[in-house]
């Protein structure tokens, strides 16, 4: 009923930017958090960055000062402005919707994940 479909990924040299989409679909009526999780191969999934509807974010340390969360709450879209890429930011990225409130069904919250969409930083 509800999808996520990350977009903007792709293969950058170090010190570029990148930026990517997410945008979430279906018959939602709310989404309070959007969140951006990267996995490289071989370590855990992390949180890279948070914006909620009202505007606050927050960011994993190795990111702040180069990586900007930003939301269109009226399009369901989140983006992440990536700059100053490092060879370690390379990994698959995720959006999360962890609060869904779809149309109907006011008193459930869905948790969705979207596909992921690779990264890859290197010269």
């Amino acid at each position: 009923q509800v999808q996520l479909v990350e977009s903007g990924g792709g293969l950058v040299q170090p010190g570029g930017s990148l930026r990517l989409t997410c945008v979430a679909s279906g018959s939602i009526f709310s989404i309070n958090a959007m969140v951006w999780y990267r996995q490289a191969p071989g370590k855990q999934r992390e949180l890279v960055a948070a914006a909620t509807s009202g505007g606050a974010t927050n960011y994993a340390d190795s990111v702040k000062g180069r990586f900007t969360i930003s939301r269109d709450n009226a399009k369901n879209t989140v983006y992440l402005q990536m700059n100053s890429l490092k060879p370690e930011d390379t990994a698959i990225y995720y959006c999360n919707a962890p609060d869904v409130v779809l149309v109907g069904t006011p008193n459930r919250y869905y948790n969705v994940w979207g596909q992921g969409t690779q990264v890859t930083v290197s010269s």
